[in-house]
């Protein structure tokens, strides 16, 4: 008999339900990532997250059991009991939870993806500020095989969006996690991050002031940011168009290329249909990536590598389109 499989809200979607439910309308209180799991526990009202403790019993009817995981509903929520090895907690995690859970259609959606992350992750130490901070210090030191930014296969990303930075200073919108932030911000260079999500914000805020990096943080909608025009030499929209609508990433790029006071720099997965599991609404191709451009009225040009990229540069030139890795600096 196979297993049952759920959506964000606990319940059995089935074969053609699409995309899951937008949690907020389910009235689930946002996920607090800084939250104490006591007793090495995770509960909110959708899931509980605890590690195995002990022999692995044996598999119960309805349970969903793989490698490292087995998940059953209790009381309306999903009980995930884990058995991941301490040198698995880095940005991989995701990945690791996305193949095992996500990928064979057992669990479906974004929103319960990142709660059993940070269940994950928050009931590893009584302190959750603690079981962060190692998590981000084994990503930050590449002790794993993923190197920065293992997550969903990020790190080709974020090392060609290093190579396309210029200037010193740098605000990432929609930063979500930060790897890549505070990577740069290591290496010295001036950051500011901005989120929708104030938890994600206050947990990066946190997390930078333990290792003692310097980080500006803001909670805003990328669309409407509350800073000065050209506020920073280069700004990063990295893997973000693809979680909203076409209206909103359009109002997202007019925003990045108003703050930005040399550079524009945009990547996003290529796909053929959106990835719900990482909460992807649409696809973007580098068709759309051109147009964007051509928007803009600057310079610009559109390439593929790991995925598709659109830079501007704040410069009226002729429009550049190419096929080859980013433009000269």
């Amino acid at each position: 008999m196979s297993s049952p499989a759920y959506g964000v809200d606990g319940q059995h979607p089935g074969p053609a339900s699409g995309a899951s439910a937008d949690p907020s309308s389910a009235g689930l209180a946002p996920i607090d990532p800084l939250a104490p799991a006591p007793g090495g526990v995770y509960s909110d009202a959708l899931v509980e997250v605890r590690g195995l403790q002990g022999p692995r019993p044996r598999r119960t009817l309805g349970m969903i059991r793989t490698l490292h995981f087995d998940v059953t509903r209790v009381d309306g929520r999903l009980r995930v009991v884990h058995r991941v090895p301490p040198e698995e907690f880095h940005s991989g995690l995701a990945a690791l939870v996305g193949e095992e859970l996500f990928g064979p259609g057992w669990l479906r959606g974004a929103e319960l993806l990142e709660r059993i992350v940070t269940g994950i992750v928050v009931s590893s130490d009584p302190d959750p500020l603690t079981a962060w901070e190692r998590y981000y210090r084994a990503t930050l030191t590449g002790s794993h095989r993923g190197g920065v930014g293992g997550h969903h296969d990020l790190a080709p990303v974020h090392q060609h969006a290093r190579e396309l930075l210029t200037g010193g200073s740098v605000l990432e919108l929609g930063s979500c996690f930060g790897f890549l932030a505070l990577s740069l911000a290591a290496e010295g260079r001036r950051l500011t991050v901005s989120d929708i999500v104030p938890g994600t914000i206050r947990l990066l805020g946190a997390v930078a002031e333990r290792l003692d990096l310097p980080l500006d943080t803001l909670v805003a909608d990328a669309a409407d940011v509350p800073l000065p025009a050209a506020a920073a030499d280069t700004v990063l929209v990295l893997h973000l168009l693809e979680h909203l609508d076409e209206a909103h990433g359009a109002r997202v790029l007019t925003e990045a290329v108003r703050l930005a006071r040399r550079r524009v720099v945009v990547a996003v997965p290529l796909e053929d249909v959106p990835d719900e599991t990482w909460g992807h609404l649409r696809t973007v191709s580098l068709a759309d990536l051109r147009d964007l451009g051509q928007a803009t009225g600057f310079g610009f040009d559109v390439h593929e590598h790991h995925g598709g990229w659109l830079v501007i540069d704040r410069a009226p030139m002729t429009l550049a389109w190419s096929e080859h890795p980013g433009p000269e600096r």
